[in-house]
């Protein structure tokens, strides 16, 4: 039986786990109508995000519709998303356009 994790909206490129997840293991989700099941290829924390589609460095990575900063690294699907691989563009002063 495959763990389950969470998507919010069409447009997130992130998912949610809602148990912890060990490196291997198959995570259903639901975006709309379609339900898909990805392997991790990390283990993941209770509560913690991993990678829905490939995002290359610089693109947004993208929780509930809304960006949560940039990747500064290419993260391929199924990898954990975290602050290894994630830049905040929130409350830095150094990314104000």
């Amino acid at each position: 039986m495959s763990k389950q994790g969470l998507v919010m909206s069409k447009e997130d490129n992130v998912a949610t786990v809602v148990e912890e997840v060990s490196t291997g293991e198959k995570v259903t989700i639901r975006m709309g109508g379609e339900t898909k099941e990805i392997k991790v290829t990390e283990a993941i924390p209770f509560g913690h995000k991993f990678c829905l589609a490939e995002i290359k460095k610089g693109e947004d990575v993208i929780k509930y519709g809304e960006s949560l900063g940039a990747a500064n690294q290419d993260i391929n699907v199924g990898d954990y998303v975290h602050v290894h691989n994630l830049d905040s563009k929130r409350g830095r002063g150094d990314m104000i356009d």
